[in-house]
């Protein structure tokens, strides 16, 4: 969707230069060039439109969905002036195109990974479970341009006669719970399955997590990758698959064990879990509804099953997050605005910093506050940082 009729209403000036300051602090000058060093396109002479701003573009452009591309050159061009003295000239489509090109998606994959971590304190509200940071895998799309080499390179979905309206990419993440933060992405064409992607991403658990995830992720190669991390793990099952009751705790949970015939050929000893099934009743409107849940979590005094059954609805944050990223952040009617698939990773992962400057800048809120970040809107944390658009950028973080 052309975004030609969006501009700002007046000269950005002081105000509209505070949601550039939060990409500013977010992303020290130090840490952009460190990342396009590693990537190998760091400015190798003076231009207009240098390396370092592009990567702060980037992201501007992602916060600012709504405006087209020229606008959001001209709000981050009074920010660099004014905090850094970067002197930047105003370039057209065909100048922006061409500098985003010429940096490629690299320097943004590598300031993501290096920087969007998990950043729940021990204080953060809802971020902690039996002494473990809760955390969830899920996957999900996003419509792209209808360009050939966007259709040739992502697909999309498919009816039973024709294409989607617009090719588009699968992503998978992990989502601190409590903060929503969306770290470890990784993003392919439609074709390929979440599960598929869920192996990229999974190794980046930390043994101080729990990580919950839904029954689509469930299967024994992955649950014994992620248990390799040291990490715990809280998943719903498939209906179809049975696990033997092996005993009977009292807590009404049991414990079993998982297994495969490659595995018991390979004499692997069989990987020990705990099953909790429970059914949601006396909701309005909604299906009895069963849930079988398996665990790491083998002791039931440590984790009581009524506790875990509760736990897992908390899964539904990386969900919220999606919705955050998907609808809030993008624009509900909106796709992408990049036209090569070189550019569309770049701008996947410009959206993913810029939401990670929005939860930061929440984060931060909610520890002075003492209160739950769920409890702070982020539609109205981002009309915040796109209304007060350097002042604040010259003040120390």
């Amino acid at each position: 969707m052309p975004r030609t009729q969006n501009s700002w209403n007046k000269s950005p000036g002081i105000s509209a230069s505070l949601g550039l300051a939060n990409i500013f602090r977010t992303f020290d000058p130090s840490i952009v060039d460190a990342a396009l060093k590693k990537a190998r396109k760091g400015t190798k002479r003076y231009r207009d439109f240098p390396a370092e701003a592009v990567v702060y573009f980037v992201i501007a452009m992602a916060l600012y969905m709504h405006v087209n591309l020229r606008e959001v050159l001209f709000c981050l061009i009074e920010g660099l002036r004014m905090v850094r003295g970067a002197d930047i000239k105003i370039t057209g489509k065909s100048g922006i195109s061409q500098a985003r090109t010429r940096i490629g998606a690299e320097p943004l994959r590598v300031l993501y990974e290096q920087t969007v971590q998990p950043i729940a304190t021990r204080k953060t509200k809802g971020a902690w479970r039996f002494g473990k940071r809760l955390v969830s895998i899920d996957g999900s799309t996003l419509d792209v341009p209808d360009e050939t080499e966007n259709r040739r390179a992502y697909h999309g979905p498919t009816t039973f006669n024709d294409e989607s309206p617009f090719p588009q990419i699968r992503f998978v993440c992990l989502a601190e719970i409590g903060t929503r933060v969306l770290f470890a992405a990784k993003m392919a064409g439609y074709p390929v399955g979440e599960v598929t992607l869920a192996h990229g991403v999974i190794k980046h658990l930390q043994p101080d997590m729990l990580c919950l995830a839904d029954r689509g992720f469930f299967g024994y190669a992955l649950w014994q990758e992620a248990r390799k991390t040291g990490a715990d793990l809280l998943w719903r099952m498939r209906a179809d698959i049975r696990f033997p009751v092996e005993k009977v705790l009292p807590d009404g949970s049991y414990l079993s064990s998982m297994s495969t015939l490659r595995s018991k050929r390979n004499h692997e000893k069989p990987i020990p879990v705990r099953i909790v099934e429970y059914c949601i009743e006396g909701v309005e409107g909604a299906k009895k509804t069963s849930y079988r849940l398996a665990t790491s979590l083998l002791d039931p005094d440590q984790a009581p099953a009524e506790d875990l059954a509760h736990l897992y609805q908390q899964r539904w944050e990386i969900e919220t997050a999606f919705d955050e990223f998907k609808t809030h952040l993008r624009g509900s009617r909106l796709c992408l605005r990049s036209k090569t698939p070189e550019l569309v990773e770049q701008e996947f992962f410009g959206l993913m910093l810029a939401h990670f400057t929005v939860r930061g800048l929440m984060h931060e809120a909610s520890l002075k506050a003492k209160i739950d970040p769920d409890e702070l809107s982020f539609t109205h944390s981002l009309r915040v940082i796109r209304r007060t658009l350097p002042l604040a950028a010259a003040l120390p973080p």
